[in-house]
């Protein structure tokens, strides 16, 4: 057995205490061995944490890694314009070379800032995968099926494909990879492809990911053609169960709040990008009053612009104050959890805790910076002050992806020259400047 020490630094307990302690871990097995407040640990290779925190490596619950290449290509519209006249065009010219060059970027800039796993809806997946793969990050990923201005052969050809790649991947890169059926939205998914799909994926255990109310454009049309509430309408499809899990949930009301609760399925926030399209302000305090399990995510680099989580993490404390009208809301330690431990629930990966057993998928965050000083309260920090610059370093199943600020797993320079060169071919392709 191989073992890696995390020493000289403090610890985030599962219970949000911080303690002085070291973390040992099993590198083969890719787990956490033991949280010693000893001081007594020794292992065969040995991480400084000395000045730091050690805490679970932060969670990106949902995102669309490859539109790093989109980064400020488009901003300042409502979703539907921002959609239909940028994004989806620009999307349009995207080949597989580019999403490979956009997957890098992005892991790369998560490793950087302290993400460990993700859940990615794209497309041309088997080069997310790869990209995973080699990098040593974790991820849940799916084929976006869309069915919306395909003809009928198109439209099931999509919706075949996500289950084919939920098949297909499931277990790769040594078990970091793990799958869904991602039908894209309620509302852009033909229901009875949907319906066949959703039937499918059940017995196959295959969990499902979706957007839900993000946009009232996405409630309306439901509650007027169907007099239902989109979630509703899921719970009928069948696919509001306990491995599954919707993006947003913007525009729930109390009965949809209640219905997640039910049904074990969580939500993930995008505060973000939910104020960058002006799509609303997500009841989160109330969501984690009925007991739902809140994850946060990004959402994709062209609408947040960055996947930065410790920032994700501070807009979801900040907004969710907003939105209750109550400054006591989404405090401190909710946020926290809900980057760590709600993502990891929510993706279904025994990780975001540091305790014996979890996935060794940490990070140690620099509390040596003077926006850090004093650290009268290290958990509000992480909510409030610590951006993704503070991470030193970044470990996943038990490997070292960075060591102090240096990425080990991917060739910085070269990942960042291709993200340019594709993003400049892409806007050329796409006639954008």
């Amino acid at each position: 057995m191989s073992t890696l020490a995390i020493t000289g630094g403090r610890v985030l307990l599962p219970d949000l205490r911080v303690v002085e302690a070291d973390v040992l871990v099993d590198a083969d097995a890719g787990e956490v061995l033991d949280v010693d407040e000893s001081r007594e640990v020794a292992g065969d290779d040995d991480l400084d944490a000395s000045g730091g925190l050690v805490m679970p490596g932060l969670v990106n619950a949902h995102t669309h890694v490859a539109m790093t290449l989109l980064r400020g290509y488009a901003d300042d519209k409502p979703l539907d314009a921002w959609l239909q006249e940028d994004i989806w065009p620009a999307e349009a010219e995207f080949g597989p070379r580019d999403v490979r060059a956009g997957a890098d970027l992005g892991i790369l800039e998560m490793v950087k800032t302290g993400t460990t796993a993700f859940a990615d809806m794209y497309f041309h997946v088997p080069e997310v995968v790869d990209a995973v793969r080699e990098s040593g990050v974790r991820a849940r990923v799916g084929h976006g099926a869309v069915t919306v201005g395909k003809d009928d052969e198109g439209a099931r050809a999509d919706v075949e494909e996500s289950l084919d790649v939920a098949r297909e991947f499931q277990g790769a890169a040594d078990g970091r990879v793990s799958t869904a059926l991602m039908p894209h939205s309620l509302t852009t998914v033909d229901e009875a492809l949907l319906r066949e799909a959703v039937e499918t994926a059940r017995e196959e255990g295959i969990p499902v990911h979706f957007h839900a109310n993000e946009t009232l454009d996405e409630v309306d049309p439901i509650v007027s053609e169907r007099d239902e509430r989109p979630l509703a309408y899921a719970d009928d499809v069948g696919m509001l169960g306990e491995t599954d899990f919707c993006a947003h949930g913007v525009h729930v009301d109390d009965a949809e709040i209640e219905l997640l609760a039910e049904r074990d399925t969580a939500v993930v926030h995008c505060p973000a990008s939910n104020m960058k399209l002006a799509s609303g302000m997500a009841p989160v305090q109330a969501m984690l009053d009925a007991g739902v399990t809140v994850a946060l995510g990004t959402d994709g680099a062209a609408s947040n612009n960055d996947l930065d989580a410790f920032d994700e993490l501070r807009d979801a404390a900040m907004l969710g104050k907003l939105a209750a009208d109550d400054a006591s809301a989404v405090p401190a330690e909710a946020a926290v959890r809900m980057a760590t431990e709600g993502g990891a629930d929510a993706l279904g990966i025994p990780a975001g805790r540091v305790e014996a057993g979890a996935l060794a998928d940490l990070v140690v965050v620099d509390f040596d910076e003077p926006h850090l000083t004093p650290a009268h309260d290290p958990v509000s920090h992480l909510a409030y002050a610590v951006t993704g610059s503070d991470v030193r370093h970044t470990v996943c199943d038990g490997r070292v992806l960075m060591r102090d600020r240096q990425v080990l797993t991917m060739d910085e320079s070269k990942v960042l020259a291709r993200a340019r060169d594709r993003a400049r071919a892409v806007a050329d392709r796409a006639g954008g400047e």
